[in-house]
C-alpha cells in the first residue's frame, strides 16, 4: 500500500513513516532497512534483460559481472556475423584459404568489428560487403555505448561509509545517550556531511517512527569520524526505557547521511541501520587518537570498533 493510502495510522504518522507505508509497519521480526544500506523488500522478479543489460544495471552491477557481460555480449556479435558470413558461402571471404572456415569468418569479424582490417582477408560480393557495412556500423554504436558505459561507472559519485559494528547506549554529560561511529572509507573529500537518525518501535500493535534528535546533526569537514550522538533527556523516545523494552518493541535505528563529494560538487546519501541486537547498553567507544613520541596525533583504525564496558 502506499503511504498516501493509510487511514489507520493519524496524521503525523503518515507524514513521518518515511514511506515503508502501513503494510511494512505492521510487520514483526522484520528488518526495514540492512546495515549495508539496502531495503529489505524484494522486487517483483526482473527479466534476464533487466537484470543484466538494462542500464541501471549496467552502471550499478560489480566491475567483474560488467566485464563478463561485455565480453559475452562481444563474443555473440562477432558468432553472429561469422554465421552470417558463411551463410554466404566459402567464396564470400577470400584469403587465409589454410584456416578452417568458421574460424575464418570469425576473425574476420572481430577484425571489422574492432575496425582493425589487416587485409589477409577480404570480402567478396556484394552480399558480404553489405554485411561488414552494417558489422561496421555495430562495431561503433558498440564501442561507443562500451565507452559512455565505463565512464559513467567512474564518474558515478557514490558515499563508502565504514559504520561501527555496534551502537552504544554510553555515559553521556552526567546522564545516557544512543551513539554510533562513522568514517569515510574513501580518499575523496565529503563535506556538509549530514546526519538523520529515525527510530522505528511497535507500540500498541503498530510501528511507530521517532525522529532523534542529534547532538550535533551536521559536520562541515569529514577527514577523520565522526561519533553521532543522540543524548537521551526527558524529549528523548528513549527516555526511561531499558534493554528489554526496546528488544520487546523491536526497535530499529533507520540512519540517513547526506554530504557533499568535493570531486564530484555533487550531492551523494548513504544509508544503514541498527536493529536492537546490535545495540550494546553501558559501554563506550575506545578513543582513536593517540600522541606519539614526537607529539603528533595518529588517529588509531584498529580501534574503531572497539568498545568497553561501563
Amino acid at each position: 500500500m502506499s503511504t498516501i493510502e493509510q487511514p489507520n495510522l493519524p496524521v503525523e504518522d503518515k507524514d513521518r513513516d518515511l514511506g515503508f507505508g502501513t503494510s511494512l509497519s505492521r510487520r514483526t521480526n522484520f528488518r526495514l532497512l540492512n546495515h549495508d544500506g539496502t531495503f529489505n523488500v524484494q522486487r517483483r522478479k526482473p527479466t534476464f534483460w533487466t537484470s543484466l543489460f538494462s542500464y541501471n544495471a549496467l552502471i550499478s552491477m560489480p566491475w567483474w559481472k560488467f566485464f563478463l557481460n561485455v565480453l559475452a555480449i562481444y563474443v555473440t556479435l562477432n558468432t553472429i556475423f561469422a554465421i552470417g558470413y558463411i551463410a554466404f558461402g566459402s567464396q564470400a571471404l577470400v584469403g587465409d584459404a589454410g584456416v578452417p572456415l568458421f574460424l575464418r569468418a570469425y576473425f574476420f569479424s572481430v577484425h571489422t568489428l574492432a575496425t582493425i582490417g589487416y587485409g589477409n582477408v577480404s570480402p567478396h560480393g556484394l552480399a558480404a560487403n553489405l554485411l561488414v557495412t552494417i558489422e561496421s556500423l555495430v562495431g561503433l554504436m558498440s564501442f561507443a555505448l562500451v565507452t559512455g558505459l565505463v565512464f559513467a561507472r567512474f564518474a558515478r559519485p557514490t558515499a563508502s561509509i565504514i559504520y561501527s559494528r555496534q551502537a552504544l547506549i554510553a555515559p553521556f554529560r552526567g546522564g545516557r545517550a544512543f551513539m554510533f561511529r562513522i568514517m569515510n572509507a574513501r580518499d575523496n573529500e565529503l563535506v556538509e556531511l549530514h546526519a538523520s537518525v529515525v527510530m522505528s518501535r511497535f507500540e500498541n500493535g503498530q510501528r511507530r517512527y521517532h525522529p532523534l534528535s542529534l547532538d550535533r546533526e551536521r559536520v562541515t569537514f569529514f577527514p577523520l569520524n565522526w561519533t553521532v550522538v543522540h543524548p537521551i533527556d526527558e524529549n528523548s523516545p528513549l527516555y526511561g526505557w531499558d534493554e528489554h523494552m526496546l528488544q520487546h518493541s523491536e526497535a530499529e535505528f533507520l540512519i540517513l547521511l547526506t554530504a557533499t563529494d568535493e570531486t564530484f560538487a555533487q550531492v551523494v546519501h548513504n544509508r544503514s541501520s541498527y536493529t536492537t541486537d546490535e545495540v550494546i547498553w553501558s559501554a563506550r567507544f575506545l578513543p582513536l587518537m593517540d600522541a606519539d613520541s614526537d607529539g603528533v596525533p595518529r588517529l588509531r583504525l584498529e580501534r574503531f570498533h572497539d568498545f568497553e564496558r561501563v
